[in-house]
């Protein structure tokens, strides 16, 4: 972790991360309650709004990787994040005027999904060429580290500010919020790596880094153990907000602690393996993801509040643990002409199955209650993980030693 925070443009960069994930947590709570503020606590709508924010990755997540590896990352960062600050003064306007709606809410999550589908694969390939090979990893946990302190920080300020001031200030204070990202990437020395290099249009190229994906196991094994994680295990933000309003009969100050709960396991977990010595590995990755799935569980099925919220901090432990591991070992074992592409890959499985799972969540919840939700996301992430695990200890292209 110290060998990574000794860059001077990593530390720029990480503190204007810092300073607008905040501001997007806060906007991500914000919006989730002002939904369910509209809709009469309709789970479904949550669900529906949250896809739409995660579909244009899915849908545009390959082209982002392309764009990744063709053109300078960090105009490509510059550009995404203006746009983004954009979105939140718009749906702070309209908030504080009394004009948003469903629909405008609707539109304008589809607007910020576009903008991060292209701003993730650029964001994350960008580490790689502020700090050198030995110091991606560290840099990779302490990128989650500060991706999980604001998401510890962002909904609990953001439940507190909705329920004093209403949901409107919050995004306001999200557009502010770029403005420190927008400073990082601007006093950036810029690197002559960060060039782009001359490659063969995108519909080839996205198919090479494709076919390096399938012929290399490292990189295949994470991808395909976070598609199920990330579509089905990792519906927090559908299934928290669900389960203080409907399971346990709170108002937003609580939803924001819950949020906060998780994600600060996840910071704890994140100072962890950024401090940790020895490499991810494959092994890490599946044992990980089995625990997860079975805390996932247990989170269902706990009784009360308090054993909530307890359980919530633990397995934001193992979630983020389950991540950044699948990360890292990304980012260490991807060819560096590829890694835009291959990341964009990472993204699409792990952002870009959120609109089936999402809206499934939202569903399962409306219908058998949000325990539920939560236990089937566990089961799914538990059986994922059992079957990697084994089918990498049966000697099949999973079965390499790291």
């Amino acid at each position: 972790m110290t060998h990574a925070l000794a860059v001077r443009d990593f530390r720029r960069y990480l503190f204007g991360q810092l300073v607008s994930n905040i501001g997007t947590w806060m906007q991500r709570a914000a919006q989730d309650l002002l939904v369910l503020h509209l809709t009469a606590n309709s789970g479904s709508a949550v669900g529906i709004v949250t896809a739409l924010q995660f579909l244009p990755q899915t849908l545009l997540g390959l082209t982002g990787g392309v764009l990744a590896d063709r053109y300078p990352k960090r105009r490509i960062l510059l550009l995404t994040q203006t746009v983004m600050a954009a979105q939140s003064l718009l749906l702070g306007l309209l908030t504080v005027t009394g004009a948003v709606n469903l629909s405008s809410l609707y539109a304008l999550a589809c607007v910020l999904g576009t903008a991060t589908a292209v701003d993730g694969p650029a964001r994350n390939a960008y580490l790689c060429e502020l700090v050198s090979r030995e110091r991606t990893a560290g840099a990779v946990s302490l990128n989650a580290a500060q991706f999980n302190v604001a998401r510890a920080i962002g909904p609990a300020l953001a439940g507190l500010t909705v329920a004093a001031f209403g949901a409107g200030p919050v995004f306001l204070l999200n557009t502010a919020s770029y403005l420190a990202v927008l400073y990082g990437l601007t006093t950036i020395h810029t690197d002559p790596s960060d060039a782009p290099s001359r490659t063969r249009p995108g519909p080839v190229r996205t198919r090479e880094a494709l076919r390096h994906i399938v012929t290399t196991p490292e990189l295949l094994l994470p991808i395909t153990l976070i598609a199920f994680v990330g579509t089905f295990g990792l519906n927090f933000q559908v299934t928290i907000s669900l389960a203080a309003l409907t399971v346990f009969h709170t108002g937003a100050a609580t939803f924001g602690y819950l949020s906060a709960a998780y994600a600060l396991g996840s910071l704890l977990g994140a100072i962890y393996w950024a401090n940790h010595r020895k490499p991810p590995t494959a092994r890490r990755l599946t044992g990980t993801t089995i625990g997860f799935g079975a805390l996932e569980i247990a989170q269902g099925l706990m009784p009360g509040y308090g054993s909530f919220l307890a359980l919530l901090f633990v397995t934001g432990c193992l979630a983020v643990t389950v991540t950044t591991t699948a990360n890292a070992l990304i980012q260490l074992h991807a060819d560096p002409r590829a890694r835009g592409r291959v990341l964009s890959v990472y993204f699409l499985v792990l952002l870009g199955g959120t609109p089936i799972g999402a809206p499934l969540a939202g569903l399962v919840s409306d219908a058998l209650g949000a325990r539920f939700a939560l236990v089937l996301g566990g089961l799914v992430s538990l059986g994922a993980g059992l079957a990697l695990s084994v089918t990498r200890g049966a000697g099949t292209p999973y079965s390499y030693n790291m």
